[in-house]
């Protein structure tokens, strides 16, 4: 299976794993991403211009393997809450994961609404804000995530990073998106 940002029949840019975003679901993300700059205001949109703004399958290509992420999650009390994550870009947003009884999960499981900042620099951003959806993680839902784990984490940790991820008691969360903001500088 080819790595993702191969050339594929078809244009799509290939996942990490076994599975592929499909045109339709770059068609999506690019619908959003257009549609998200539109309805910044000006100050935003006086930073991230339409050259520093990158496409749908040039944010494919550049979100490979795993991407580290701010999540922000909102307590009872209504006070945000931001902490670090492994993030993996898949199908056109972002995926994580955590333990079941983490603060983090158990925020996003009773108020969903999240944002995800990923910022390796000054050269990236991309934020997305959205609503969490959970699932098992070594359910059937989660098999796309957990592939990609062992794809970044076996290399780097060997096969007991496996038998690590099999015994856990995680969820995994996909971020539906409703606004994705992406800003590059330079090329």
């Amino acid at each position: 299976m080819p790595k993702r940002g191969a050339s594929l029949p078809g244009g799509a840019c290939g996942l990490i794993g076994y599975v592929l975003e499909t045109a339709q679901e770059l068609d999506r993300l690019q619908r959003l991403l257009d549609d998200s700059a539109s309805a910044a205001g000006p100050h935003l949109r006086g930073i991230i211009t339409e050259e520093r703004r990158l496409t749908a399958r040039e944010l494919c290509a550049r979100l490979t393997g795993m991407r580290l992420l701010v999540v922000a999650t909102v307590t009872a009390d209504g006070r945000p809450l931001a902490g670090p994550v492994d993030g993996y870009f898949l199908h056109g947003t972002f995926w994580f994961s955590s333990g079941r009884g983490s603060v983090r999960m158990r925020h996003l499981a009773a108020r969903p609404p999240v944002s995800a900042t990923h910022l390796p620099g000054e050269e990236l951003a991309v934020t997305v804000h959205g609503r969490a959806e959970l699932f098992e993680l070594n359910g059937p839902e989660g098999a796309q995530l957990r592939q990609a784990m062992l794809d970044h984490y076996v290399p780097l940790q060997g096969p007991d990073f496996e038998k690590w991820l099999d015994g856990i008691d995680g969820l995994g969360a996909r971020i539906a998106p409703a606004k994705i903001f992406t800003f590059r500088s330079g090329s």
